[in-house]
């Protein structure tokens, strides 16, 4: 049974974030505010507990966050979500920071150009340019990528482009509630969108339309989940019963598993985009599972395939 928290974060979301993604006017209205207030920069609590260096590629800024005393071997390459319009949170930087303390970790965060100031190219130049370096100095089977909604979405088609172009791939992926089919076509999206409450199609097909101009949506660039699965590490994906995402990351996890990707999916009932982000007892659990995924620990049985019966029947909140 889902926490009295989760259940007063759902509550909040409908009412705050929510508005942000049911109208194209709503997003770009949430896009003027969020560039008076918001601050890539690592929050200063964390920052006096961790080494955190900073760097700059393509003018952008990274970040290495490490624990104090130094990190072993394990690099995670962290790509945060929000759109691809919104900025890195502080609930992000909480998580990048329990992943660098209990894994031991060097943790990779690009800092990458978003849009409208911005598209495609210009944030994927960026990454890949981070990826290349972080490459340099690290050992592919020492890298990870762990990435957040459209930060998800992102880690994906990175491993895809350097497939394509013959580089190093990560050992491991971690996808948090990912966006993978931004053709957002899938019936069951639709009927997952009312459940939801945070996201919402009608902002979301103008965040894709913002970041990816002149790009069909169908393109495996945009949606991942189109393009070649069989190049993919072994992946952890998180997925919420509440979340319009959900129909497409089980399909996708299905599609990858039938290239003979290994994926663990964890569904959990009654949870809302991105969840692990919010400290609750449900994020406490999930983060358990990334950090033992990310350490090594052997795979969960696949779950039974989704009834999507109960999706139909299930009361809206």
């Amino acid at each position: 049974m889902p926490s009295l928290k989760s259940h007063l974060v759902s509550l909040v979301l409908k009412h705050s974030r929510k508005k942000a993604f049911t109208s194209p006017e709503g997003l770009h209205r949430w896009i003027a505010r969020s560039r008076k207030l918001q601050d890539h920069r690592p929050p200063a609590r964390l920052a006096a507990r961790l080494c955190i260096r900073e760097r700059a590629v393509h003018g952008f800024p990274v970040y290495d966050v490490s624990p104090a005393a130094g990190g072993g071997n394990q690099r995670i390459l962290y790509f945060h979500g929000g759109a691809y319009v919104f900025e890195i949170t502080p609930y992000h930087w909480t998580l990048i920071a329990e992943l660098a303390e209990r894994l031991d970790a060097t943790v990779t965060v690009p800092i990458y150009p978003i849009a409208p100031e911005h598209d495609f190219h210009r944030m994927f130049a960026m990454v890949r340019a981070v990826y290349e370096r972080v490459l340099e100095e690290t050992a592919a089977g020492d890298l990870s990528f762990v990435g957040d909604s459209a930060g998800g979405n992102m880690a994906v088609v990175l491993t895809m482009m350097a497939a394509e172009d013959g580089l190093p791939r990560p050992a491991r992926h971690v996808l948090i509630s990912p966006g993978l089919d931004m053709s957002l076509s899938n019936p069951r999206t639709h009927e997952a969108e009312r459940l939801d409450p945070w996201l919402a199609i009608p902002g979301g097909l103008e965040a894709i339309r913002l970041y990816a101009p002149g790009i069909d949506r169908c393109d495996w660039r945009i949606s991942p989940i189109f393009g070649d699965l069989s190049v993919l590490p072994r992946t952890l994906l998180l997925t919420g019963s509440r979340d319009m995402l959900t129909p497409d990351n089980i399909a996708f996890a299905e599609r990858a598993r039938m290239t003979g990707v290994e994926v663990e999916l964890v569904h959990e009932e009654g949870m809302f985009h991105v969840w692990p982000l919010i400290d609750m007892p449900e994020a406490r659990r999930a983060r358990d599972r990334i950090v033992a995924f990310l350490g090594g620990e052997p795979m969960a049985r696949p779950v039974p395939r989704w009834n999507w019966g109960a999706l139909r029947t299930a009361p809206s909140p």
